[in-house]
C-alpha cells in the first residue's frame, strides 16, 4: 500500500447494513432504553471508580460476554468445589461471591438474569470454609492497619481471638455488595489449588448480576493473591446477548520472564497516582487523541492525575462503554461532528439513548467514519476498529459509545478523567505485565 497523502482525512467505511459485531443486538421494544441502560451503567460505574476508596505456571479459563455488558468467567472455591460466575474486574480488588441459602439481591433482575435465580456458594457444603478472624493480617487487606482497635472482644496480649473480621461494604458504580470474609480454597481445573484464599460472602447485593473477581491492585485482588507476574486477555465481540463465543484469560505465576516483552505488542508503563485515594486502579499516560488526521489538543490537568489524586486515564473491563470527563469528551465529540457533518444528525436517538453523536445513515450503501487512535507515553498507538467507536442502536441509526456526565446524569469531581471501558479493547489482546509495571496491546480477533 502506497504512502498516505498527508493532507488526506484518515477514515474508515463501515457497511450502512450492520453486522453482528457492529451492532448492538437490543431485542426490547424499547431499544433506545436499553442502549440508555447501558450507558447509564458505563457512567455509573465511572462515578463509582472516580471515588476514593503459591507456585502456579501459566493457568487459562474461559472469558465470556454477558448480556450486561461484562464479561464473566467461572473459579472454583471449597471443598469439594463449588464453580461460581464471576465479573472479570480490573477496577476493583476483592474477589466475592453470592452466599448462602439466604443472600438476597435488590434490582437484580437484569437481561437474561433474575434475581431468585442466582446461584449462590454455600459454606456448609466446604470443609475448607472458615471465617477470616479480625487478628487475622488479611483482614487488614480491606480495611487497613487500624482494624485491631476494633476487635474490641479480643484479648491484646494474645492473637487467638474467635472474633470474625468486620463485615464489609462495597460500592460499585450503580450497585453494592456486603458480606464476611472467608478463608477458603481456589481449585482449577488442572488440581492446581490455593488454600487459605481470601473471598467475600456476601450476603446481600444491589444491582449485582454476579459476583465479582477483582483483579485490581490490592493486596485482597486474584492477581494478588496468586502472585501473578503478569495476566493477559481478549475481549470477544457481543451484542449484549449472552453468546456462546469466549476467550482465554490467561494467569502467569511462573518465575518470571524478566524485562522480555511479547512478540507483536506495543507498551506503555503503568502511572502511579500522587495519593492513596485509588489503590486498585491501573493508571496509564494517555498523551494523544487522534480523530482522523486531527490530533485533538486535550488540557493537560485530565491527562496526568495532580496533587489531589484527581485525573488521569484507567484501564478497566468492568466499564462498558469509554468514560470520558466533560471537556475532554467534548472536544472528541465535536471533532466527530465537524468530520461527519455529511450526515444527518439523529436528535431523537441521542435524546433517547443518552450517546452523543448519532447520525442517521439510512439509504446509505456505506458510511465513512473518521480512524480514532489512542497515543500513550512511549508511542504505544491504538487504533481501534470501528464496531468499536460507533454502533448501530436503531436501523439506519449509529451512535459513538463514549459516555460522559454531559451526555448522561449530572456532573462530579474527583477520580480519573478518562477510563477505557471493556467495549473500546474488544478484538485486542491487552496484557497486565505486572512485574514490569507495563500495559501491552494489539489488535486481533479475539474469537477462540
Amino acid at each position: 500500500m502506497g504512502a498516505r497523502d498527508k493532507n488526506a482525512m484518515a477514515f474508515f467505511v463501515i457497511s450502512a447494513h450492520a453486522p453482528t459485531s457492529t451492532k448492538l443486538n437490543i431485542s426490547s421494544k424499547n431499544p433506545w432504553g436499553e442502549v440508555y441502560h447501558l450507558a447509564s451503567l458505563s457512567l455509573s460505574r465511572a462515578h463509582h471508580i472516580k471515588s476514593p476508596k503459591t507456585n502456579l505456571s501459566l493457568i487459562k479459563t474461559p472469558l465470556f460476554p454477558r448480556s450486561y455488558g461484562g464479561y464473566s468467567i467461572s473459579l472454583r472455591f471449597g471443598t469439594p468445589p463449588q464453580t461460581t460466575k464471576l465479573v472479570m474486574d480490573t477496577g476493583s480488588s476483592l474477589v466475592w461471591f453470592p452466599c448462602t441459602s439466604r443472600y438476597l439481591c435488590s434490582k437484580c433482575d437484569f437481561p437474561n438474569i433474575e434475581a431468585a435465580g442466582i446461584p449462590t456458594f454455600m459454606p456448609k457444603l466446604s470443609s475448607s470454609s472458615s471465617l477470616i478472624g479480625c487478628k487475622n493480617k488479611k483482614c487488614s487487606w480491606l480495611f487497613g492497619p487500624n482494624i485491631q482497635s476494633r476487635c474490641q472482644e479480643c484479648d491484646p496480649t494474645t492473637q487467638n481471638c474467635t472474633q470474625a473480621c468486620p463485615p464489609y461494604v462495597l460500592q460499585y458504580g450503580s450497585g453494592s455488595t456486603a458480606g464476611l470474609l472467608l478463608s477458603e480454597t481456589l481449585d482449577f481445573p488442572d488440581k492446581k489449588t490455593i488454600p487459605g484464599f481470601v473471598v467475600g460472602c456476601s450476603l446481600f447485593s444491589i444491582r449485582q448480576p454476579e459476583g465479582i473477581a477483582g483483579f485490581g491492585r490490592s493486596p485482597e485482588s486474584l492477581p494478588s493473591q496468586l502472585g501473578l507476574k503478569k495476566f493477559s486477555y481478549c475481549l470477544v465481540s457481543h451484542a449484549f446477548d449472552d453468546s456462546p463465543a469466549s476467550s482465554d484469560l490467561v494467569l502467569d505465576t511462573g518465575s518470571g520472564s524478566g524485562d522480555t516483552k511479547t512478540p507483536g505488542l506495543s507498551y506503555t508503563r503503568f502511572q502511579k497516582n500522587p495519593t492513596t485515594a485509588f489503590p486498585d486502579y491501573y493508571y496509564v499516560l494517555l498523551r494523544n487523541i487522534v480523530i482522523g488526521d486531527k490530533h485533538v489538543k486535550l488540557p493537560y490537568k485530565f491527562l496526568v492525575p495532580g496533587s489531589d489524586g484527581n485525573g488521569g486515564t484507567i484501564v478497566d473491563s468492568g466499564t462498558t462503554f469509554t468514560f470520558m470527563e466533560k471537556p475532554v469528551y467534548e472536544l472528541v465529540a465535536q471533532e466527530f461532528e465537524k468530520q461527519m457533518t455529511h450526515y444527518t444528525v439523529a436528535t431523537e436517538a441521542q435524546n433517547h439513548t443518552g450517546l452523543r453523536p448519532c447520525f442517521n445513515i439510512s439509504g446509505e450503501k456505506s458510511v465513512s467514519a473518521p480512524e480514532l487512535i489512542f497515543q500513550f507515553k512511549g508511542g504505544a498507538k491504538m487504533a481501534l476498529p470501528t464496531a468499536n467507536y460507533f454502533s448501530f442502536v436503531d436501523s439506519g441509526v449509529i451512535c459513538l459509545t463514549i459516555v460522559s456526565d454531559s451526555v448522561v446524569g449530572s456532573g462530579f469531581g474527583g477520580g480519573p478523567a478518562i477510563i477505557l471501558g471493556n467495549y473500546q479493547q474488544r478484538n485486542f489482546y491487552v496484557e497486565f505485565d505486572l512485574e514490569n509495571e507495563r500495559f501491552g496491546f494489539k489488535q486481533q480477533n479475539c474469537v477462540s
